[in-house]
């Protein structure tokens, strides 16, 4: 053994040895034992480090004839198992080591970690090595899995997921039938396939494989519903105040009356007025929001909020505060003021004596009011968003809180559209949870004569694909073993800052699964 320098890029442990010289050495064409030695040269293979320094191994092989006359070889040369592989200037536990630094890591990340590992390659190289990689033999499923993912842009791709072992079997630009038909044409033998509820999917199923037995995922069609109420809700944006609780009659109405009345004077209060009665001249002649942005040279956005506000003050009025570590302290604030106390930093000092742990910037905005002559900013409820009436009424009823519970019901009384709406979401969970797709033909002709349109629109759908859609609420079978595979996908796309084409991604998605799944204690497997 020696120590050398190679290039200045540090020590390198060079190990010299030699193969013996009567031990016969099978061609590498036919397999023939030989010991009919042709001459010698020596071969310098990389290994892993030792420590922090490199190892080079330069081994003196033989080069023998081939013994057999009919051999297409006349001369080759001999391989030490575990050491050597033909045309390959790395020792197999290296080149394994490189392997897994393109898997997991890609180019440039590998080799980063390689050049960690005192081994140097360029991102090239690494992925080239990775490219020869073979990729697994594919096992045909007998549940698969299918969903669609964002490639980049407005393209987008399609992974294929064994159900059973939860491993990738391999993904393609677009989501057509025809492709997903030819690749369940060319691997007969899938049983049940469990998708979306993609139109092109279900053609390509129907295509491919007649006999298979097609599971609309559940996770989906709720999810389709939920958009759906949230967009009743945003249809019924007027209803939504009704969820608040009534006011107080000694509360802090004057406040506010006092406030309203201070902005009707100011300058955009005029304007704000203004601009409201302009508005609701011209779209309560039943024009639309794009007409009447046209006519008054305004944003389509700025005609909605006037247009969809019940006076000029809403418009005008900020949207109500959130509650503040400050809130507990606001009356001994007031009090103070009333005193004569106007400076915000020894009010500060007062109130972090109190226990209050705030910035002193929050206690000076909190006091602005009162040097205009207003009162103090107090908390106020807002109503609920349409997405956050969705998330209400799609939420057990046995999981929502007191607080909620309370304002949806106060608003499901008072608007009727949502309350028909809640009705027809919690049979439906009712199915889901009891896995019973009895009572799904009745509850598809409810949503159809619900004189709700979104509602309306889904049961349309649902309806062409109600076979799949029964098999989702009664059996097991889903996607969130797609769900999980593209999140891993969407992990290796953002490694390789998005600019992977498809055969590389598609390998390290295939092989990180199996690498993983390797160093693991064993497969797991779906529940049946």
């Amino acid at each position: 053994m020696s120590v050398l320098s190679v290039d200045g890029s540090g020590p390198v442990l060079v190990v010299r040895a030699r193969t013996r010289s009567l031990a016969p050495a099978p061609c590498t064409g036919c397999g023939t034992p030989s010991g009919w030695c042709h001459s010698r040269y020596v071969r310098r293979l990389g290994d892993t480090s030792l420590g922090d320094r490199a190892v080079l191994v330069e081994l003196s092989v033989r080069r023998l004839y081939c013994e057999n006359t009919t051999c297409a070889k006349v001369t080759f040369a001999e391989q030490v198992p575990g050491l050597t592989v033909r045309y390959q200037w790395r020792t197999p536990l290296l080149q394994r080591v490189v392997e897994a630094a393109g898997v997991l890591l890609a180019g440039r990340g590998g080799a980063r970690m390689l050049r960690v590992l005192n081994v140097t390659l360029s991102r090239c190289t690494v992925l080239s090595q990775l490219m020869r990689m073979p990729l697994p033999a594919l096992v045909i499923p007998r549940v698969l899995g299918v969903d669609d993912f964002a490639l980049y842009g407005g393209t987008y791709g399609t992974l294929l997921v064994d159900a059973t072992t939860r491993l990738p079997l391999t993904l393609w630009e677009g989501r057509d039938a025809e492709q997903l038909s030819r690749w369940l044409r060319e691997h007969p033998g899938v049983e049940i396939v469990c998708r979306d509820g993609s139109l092109a999917y279900r053609q390509g199923i129907s295509a491919g494989a007649l006999e298979a037995v097609q599971v609309s995922d559940r996770s989906h069609m709720w999810q389709g519903l939920s958009r759906r109420v949230q967009d009743i809700a945003t249809a019924h944006r007027s209803c939504l105040p009704e969820a608040l609780p009534p006011a107080e009659e000694a509360g802090p109405e004057p406040a506010e009356v006092a406030t309203e009345d201070a902005a009707a004077d100011t300058r955009a209060g005029q304007h704000a007025r203004g601009l409201f009665q302009a508005v609701h001249t011209l779209t309560d002649t039943g024009r639309s929001y794009s007409a009447v942005a046209r006519e008054l040279g305004l944003d389509r956005k700025t005609v909605r909020k006037y247009a969809r506000a019940r006076t000029w003050q809403e418009v005008m009025r900020r949207p109500p505060r959130k509650p503040s570590t400050l809130d507990p302290y606001r009356d001994y604030l007031q009090q103070r003021w009333d005193e004569g106390e106007h400076n915000a930093m020894v009010l500060h000092e007062e109130l972090r004596s109190k226990g209050y742990l705030g910035h002193y910037q929050r206690v000076k905005m909190a006091l602005a009011p009162l040097r205009r002559g207003l009162p103090l900013d107090q908390p106020r409820a807002r109503p609920p968003s349409p997405r956050e009436t969705a998330r209400w009424i799609t939420t057990h009823p046995d999981r929502r809180g007191l607080h909620v519970a309370d304002r949806l019901h106060r608003l499901l009384a008072h608007c009727p559209e949502l309350k028909r709406a809640h009705d027809l979401v919690r049979r439906f969970a009712a199915m889901l949870h009891n896995r019973d797709a009895a009572p799904l033909p009745a509850w598809l002709d409810a949503l159809s004569h619900s004189g709700l349109p979104p509602l309306a629109g889904i049961a349309g759908s649902l309806r062409e694909d109600q076979h799949a859609v029964a098999q989702g609420i009664s059996t097991t079978y889903s996607s969130g073993v797609n769900e999980g595979r593209i999140t891993d996908v969407k992990l290796q796309k953002r490694l390789m800052a998005g600019r992977a084409g498809v055969p590389l991604l598609r390998h390290r998605v295939v092989l990180i699964a199996h690498l993983r799944r390797r160093y693991t204690d064993g497969p797991t497997t779906a529940p049946r």
